[in-house]
């Protein structure tokens, strides 16, 4: 999508954004407020700008700022964004730096009627497209793939809504989750994949739109279910309309989305978020067990992963890491040295918690290997005997292009090391991730269509390389061995050999 920088104090994978839609049968109340606790329920999908287009039936307007949430609007902003149809975004760029032109959601207005589009994921034809729009007289102020998707929706508008969303989406590939917003209709489409998350939620009054199913329950909404890979939702005061806008589908949900993305408290594609860790730790416990005085999880996202270790394997669980919720990601320090340096700053020991302990510490991923290295150094420091290092989720081995923020494979330390190495390398006494099949197995224990996958859910090793893949394909995990759901498009495709299902 946009560009802006990776932050090396956080050594984390990122999602790109989040997005929202609200629908209000009564045309009084204004929609934006209730956009506004959405967004706030996913201010961790992004946290450089934000933005919210209403409608009250006739005209559009829109508010866009960067910064967080609670940052851009207050009270008088919310009170101006006057309509009962809203769509909202949050944005978290991958390189370079974050600009107003790439700021969220993107309005056009023609003699047609006026378009508003929020989008989270990454498309792989997007200068392909960008070329063709070009040529045909369209310039482009932003480098954002979600003014190519608005920009050939506006193309084909004369077509009808319908006609030119559905010829839109067959044109773009990669992953998309899109709220789109007209004078008097809201609008949701998932890609054929389901890569990106997007569900449907239910108010007294009216209908939502969202990336996670927590942004619903901040709204005081009810989930209705998930949009499927390749529908479209159509909202408009005629209710629902649901279609698909092709035959070739097949569910890849992005399988970092249980690992680290989402919060713990939302349920995607039927599978609760925090179940899915408790079960990836209590696989983890079984693959990779040790004798340890204490369990700790690293915040947040290990917490989960680090109850289920705990359970599985009977060893107490403990806080033992504090950590500072101020420091935001304004926070930059200049230098390398200060950068990891900011781990101490946002995590700290309870010294009573290991002190004289055998510790064994869950995270969920480890990308170029930083905050490890600095965490153990902290473990030890408040008097940790052993430090042992246990990851939710198997070795990043490979960029994605469909939606995260992910170093190149050069920086990546799984894809240049091995975990003895690694072990070696971050300090700690032992080193151990969760295997693919392990992952897999956690997934299908808590996912509804696990009968299904029961049958078919024999696992067997891929034909190039020592990781594994299942028979069951429900996930995207070309992060873990680079394999992808689709092909990739012109220099993106050239790069690290690319494989796709």
């Amino acid at each position: 999508m946009t560009t802006c920088p990776y932050n090396e104090e956080d050594d984390k994978l990122r999602d790109h954004c989040g997005v929202i839609g609200v629908y209000l049968s009564d045309h009084e109340t204004n929609a934006s407020r209730f956009t506004y606790y959405g967004l706030q329920s996913l201010q961790h999908r992004g946290q450089e700008s934000t933005g919210i287009a209403v409608s009250d039936g006739e005209k559009v307007d829109h508010f866009k700022k960067l910064g967080l949430v609670a940052e851009a609007y207050n009270n008088e902003i919310l009170l101006a964004l006057k309509g009962h149809i809203a769509i909202g975004h949050v944005l978290y760029c991958s390189a370079g730096k974050a600009t107003s032109e790439n700021v969220q959601p993107f309005v056009s207005r023609s003699k047609l009627g006026t378009l508003a589009v929020a989008h989270n994921g990454s498309l792989v034809n997007a200068e392909p497209m960008k070329e063709f729009l070009e040529e045909t007289g369209s310039t482009f102020t932003s480098s954002s793939d979600t003014e190519v998707i608005i920009k050939l929706i506006a193309k084909n508008y004369k077509k009808g809504l319908e006609r030119a969303l559905t010829d839109t989406i067959q044109l773009i590939r990669g992953s998309f989750a899109l709220a789109v917003m007209t004078e008097k209709t809201l609008i949701g489409a998932r890609d054929p994949n389901g890569i990106r998350p997007l569900c449907l939620g239910k108010l007294p009054n009216g209908w939502i739109l969202a990336s996670e199913s927590c942004a619903i329950d901040a709204m005081g909404g009810e989930l209705i279910r998930d949009i499927e890979p390749g529908e479209i939702v159509i909202i408009n005061e005629d209710g629902v309309l649901s279609f698909n806008f092709g035959e070739k589908t097949a569910r890849k949900t992005c399988i970092f989305e249980y690992v680290y993305f989402a919060r713990p408290d939302s349920v995607i594609d039927g599978i609760s978020v925090l179940e899915a860790r408790i079960k990836m730790g209590q696989v983890l416990a079984r693959e990779s067990g040790v004798a340890a005085d204490v369990v700790i999880g690293v915040p947040d996202s290990g917490l989960g992963a680090a109850l289920g270790f705990s359970n599985a394997s009977g060893i107490p669980y403990a806080m033992g890491l504090v950590k500072n919720k101020y420091i935001g990601r304004s926070f930059i320090a200049p230098t390398q040295e200060e950068r990891e340096q900011l781990v101490f700053v946002k995590l700290n020991a309870i010294k009573h918690d290991v002190n004289g302990k055998r510790v064994v510490i869950i995270d969920d991923s480890i990308v170029r290997g930083t905050t490890c290295r600095r965490l153990i150094q902290i473990l030890r420091k408040a008097g940790a005997t052993e430090v042992h290092f246990r990851i939710s989720s198997p070795p990043v081995k490979f960029p994605c292009y469909l939606g995260i923020n992910t170093p190149v494979r050069a920086e990546l330390i799984s894809a240049n090391y091995n975990s003895k190495e690694i072990c070696e390398a971050v300090g700690a006494d032992s080193l151990a991730f969760i295997s693919m099949e392990g992952m897999i197995e956690a997934l299908e224990g808590c996912t509804p269509y696990g009968t299904d996958l029961q049958k078919k859910g024999k696992l067997h090793p891929s034909k190039n390389k020592n990781d594994y893949t299942a028979s069951y394909s429900g996930f995207c995990k070309g992060c873990f061995i680079g394999e992808y759901p689709m092909p990739m498009i012109g220099e993106i495709g050239k790069r690290e050999g690319i494989q796709y299902d």
